[in-house]
């Protein structure tokens, strides 16, 4: 099982990062994050005491064949949290890869398929590459989110007062998340951790356009709407 489907949605999600759309509200601008450490100036850490996986979080079994999809929820907050925590939170110590992770936000994207594009490119800035990853695999990195605040900015609003009719899906709505991007991992013998403060925006349609809520676009990092 593992082997058929993995290729496969490995497949769906390059494809859909060949091709490059343009935001129609905002600019959704590239950051490269500075993921690999090296064992000179070494960048994670960790207390020996913390938990294997971020609390709250499932940890993947080796044996499974995806991971876990964004909960299903017409609670737009909700699904904005959830969909935050499953963009940051990731573990090189399991069996799964970027790929893997990128592909759980992009299933969980416009089912149409108008804006698949152009969330898989957003998405795949907020991970590691595949050579960072396997630099970090060496250390046991794990990363996870905590989350402060999940708002509706205020110049959302301007957003939909300047949209033409129709450019907006019905029932979209834009939130931003605020928190804590914590990096463990052993650098040598010595557990090590940092931590820094993240934000980012959300682009999540929900009811009418769909049942459920879906995501639409990211923000760039530390770029969020206000």
């Amino acid at each position: 099982m593992v082997a058929t489907l993995r290729p496969r949605r490995r497949l769906v999600l390059f494809l859909s990062i060949g091709f490059g759309v343009l935001a129609a509200l905002v600019g959704v601008g590239l950051y490269g994050l500075a993921l690999a450490p090296t064992p000179s100036t070494p960048t994670i850490a960790v207390d020996p005491a913390a938990p294997a996986t971020p609390p709250g979080e499932p940890e993947p079994s080796a044996s499974s064949a995806e991971l876990p999809p964004i909960r299903s929820t017409s609670d737009a907050e909700s699904f904005a949290r959830d969909a935050a925590s499953a963009l940051i939170n990731w573990d090189t110590a399991t069996d799964f890869d970027p790929v893997d992770y990128a592909q759980v936000i992009v299933d969980a994207g416009d089912p149409s398929g108008a804006e698949t594009a152009g969330l898989a490119s957003d998405v795949r800035i907020y991970l590691p590459t595949p050579e960072a990853w396997m630099t970090l695999r060496s250390y046991g990195t794990r990363q996870w989110l905590t989350i402060d605040e999940a708002f509706v900015p205020a110049s959302w609003n301007d957003a939909i007062d300047q949209a033409t009719p129709g450019q907006i899906l019905p029932g979209t709505i834009a939130y931003t998340i605020t928190g804590t991007r914590h990096r463990a991992g052993i650098v040598g013998t010595q557990a090590q951790e940092t931590s820094r403060p993240i934000a980012f925006t959300l682009f999540i349609a929900c009811e009418p356009s769909f049942d459920e809520c879906r995501l639409l676009r990211l923000s760039e990092v530390d770029n969020p709407l206000r």
